[in-house]
């Protein structure tokens, strides 16, 4: 995990963590050194893309106070997995108020639509979220 951005009110991470004990370590980790935390989660390995698979991801958002995951269906496609619905995600997750993106563009609407005033932005992918600008990822801290 690093330090990817630090404002006077807000920081963001960034973190390589896709395994399921590693996102909820990560989470856990920012929620006890710096309260509020928003934690996005990128599915983009096999085996976290793997339909079969994603019921170990259940509960590994709970500690953050926003959870959104990010997938590319062209991603599932290239590897050539078998589709994995937004429903499926939710399955798995266990987590009602999860936000669910699979559209680039509508993820960076929602992301920099966000007050992260007092908050950690958790950003945990092997991927680079369909293409994120991580350059104005920087700027919407305050």
């Amino acid at each position: 995990m690093e330090v990817f951005k630090s404002g006077d009110q807000a920081k963001v991470f960034r973190d390589f963590a896709h395994a399921p004990s590693k996102v909820e370590a990560s989470v856990k980790a920012l929620k006890e050194q710096f309260g509020t935390v928003r934690a996005v989660l990128e599915l983009h390995t096999f085996s976290s893309l793997n339909p079969e698979f994603l019921s170990e991801y259940k509960g590994t958002l709970n500690g953050a106070d926003k959870a959104v995951v990010f997938y590319s269906p062209n991603a599932v496609k290239i590897k050539k997995l078998d589709a994995v619905s937004s429903t499926q995600i939710l399955k798995a997750f266990q987590r009602e108020d999860l936000v669910v993106f699979t559209d680039p563009a509508a993820f960076q609407d929602f992301l920099f639509d966000q007050d992260f005033t007092e908050t950690s932005l958790l950003l945990m992918s092997s991927g680079n979220y369909g293409g994120l600008d991580f350059e104005k990822v920087k700027e919407i801290l305050k």
